[in-house]
């Protein structure tokens, strides 16, 4: 596995932990910016909006740049808009930091995912896809506690410092390990025939299910926070150990779903998201005893992550050489389940359901997704009737390379 892809793993760990700490700096953030738990959760949510559009706009902006130099700009962005984020008191300015910090977020996974795919074999795309992605859970094991830890004894403005000097680290990473090759004249990617690709129905309901997994998972994620100190009754000082608890989860269920997506794409979305749904719906009725609401934490974590490298490697699979900006709108996809969950999630507690509640919510979010599987495991119209086995192969005959 090349040292680089190694690299943009520890890249996605830095801007991740952006991603994920504020899930647990609510408290701290309503508190010092004089807002309410579901206004701070709308800056989760407006990190999102940025990822949403920024992943196809820059994946178009850069399809003819050096992808080093364009992964190098985005950290750079990213670590500014941090800079900013903790120098400031104002709840619009920390919102619009996150919108920009996330639009940029969005191309450096999009250029990443395909850098990846350029520097290994088709049949090694799946697991050097996990370790990029795993990056996510690293920081949700460290990123995100740490992050809580820094928020609790020295203000939240250390979280964002912490990341920006992060992001400066994995600039000198990025500009050590990755080729500053451009694509070569005789085979610049076309914008026609990179929407060409998105006419396939097959991408849709993959974008979908990435869209629906995400949101039955961020839906809890989001307030996983106030969940354990309003409603389970643990301790404030307890939150970032149950936080790195659901991160180990994580890290374990990618790495599982990393292994089996290339070859068992759809037995490995059955499976972890119904164990999703279970668990969200066990968490709903158990969320007041602490023992079991630590348990089914952990365990979200490491089902939801799992179903994380199946659709992905799909959209790479059925796009083919069309896939940079397929690539891209499925992180938009991601970015709508991330926009979608903290949203329903701040819906249901301001009309008092309680933060039990959400897991209700997962259960429908995650039965949709699942309803999403099943109808393109079983359509014909969909999965290609030649292919040598169901879970086997995406609709190009290759195996799907993803995470």
């Amino acid at each position: 596995m090349p040292i680089a892809v190694y690299v943009l793993g520890l890249s996605i760990f830095a801007q991740g932990t952006s991603e994920l700490m504020l899930a647990g700096l609510l408290p701290e953030l309503a508190t010092d910016l004089h807002v309410t738990i579901p206004q701070a959760g709308l800056l989760i949510s407006a990190f999102a909006i940025g990822m949403l559009v920024g992943a196809p706009v820059l994946a178009v902006v850069t399809l003819t740049w050096s992808r080093r130099t364009a992964l190098l700009l985005f950290l750079t962005i990213f670590a500014l808009t941090h800079v900013v984020g903790a120098t400031t008191s104002s709840y619009g300015v920390l919102l619009a930091t996150r919108i920009v910090g996330a639009f940029v977020y969005a191309g450096f996974w999009s250029v990443a995912a395909v850098t990846v795919m350029t520097l290994v074999r088709a049949h090694s795309r799946a697991r050097a896809m996990s370790i990029v992605t795993g990056g996510l859970t690293i920081a949700t094991i460290v990123g995100l506690p740490l992050g809580t830890v820094l928020g609790q004894h020295f203000g939240w403005q250390s979280a964002f410092w912490t990341v920006a000097g992060l992001c400066v680290l994995a600039m000198f990473g990025v500009l050590a390990t990755v080729p500053a090759d451009r694509p070569d004249a005789a085979n610049l990617p076309r914008l026609a025939d990179e929407l060409r690709a998105l006419r396939s129905a097959r991408l849709w309901l993959a974008f979908g299910t990435t869209a629906l997994v995400t949101s039955a998972i961020l839906v809890t994620f989001s307030y996983l926070a106030p969940l354990l100190t309003q409603t389970t009754g643990l301790p404030a000082g307890a939150v970032p150990g149950v936080l790195a608890l659901y991160g180990l989860g994580s890290f374990i269920g990618i790495t599982i779903g990393g292994r089996f997506a290339d070859a068992l794409p759809f037995h490995t979305l059955f499976v972890s998201i119904t164990g999703l749904v279970a668990l969200s719906a066990l968490l709903a009725v158990t969320a007041s005893v602490p023992v079991v609401a630590v348990a089914v934490i952990a365990l979200l974590g490491g089902f939801g992550f799992a179903a994380n490298p199946a659709p992905n490697g799909r959209v790479f699979s059925l796009a083919g050489d069309r896939s940079t900006l397929a690539t891209a709108t499925n992180f938009s996809a991601f970015n709508v389940g991330i926009t979608a969950g903290p949203w329903l999630g701040g819906l249901a507690i301001d009309a008092g359901a309680g933060y039990a509640a959400l897991g209700w919510i997962a259960v429908g979010t995650g039965l949709a997704a699942l309803a999403t599987v099943l109808f393109a495991a079983l359509s014909p119209g969909l999965v290609p009737v030649s292919s040598p086995g169901l879970a086997g192969r995406g609709a190009s005959g290759r195996s799907p390379g993803a995470g």
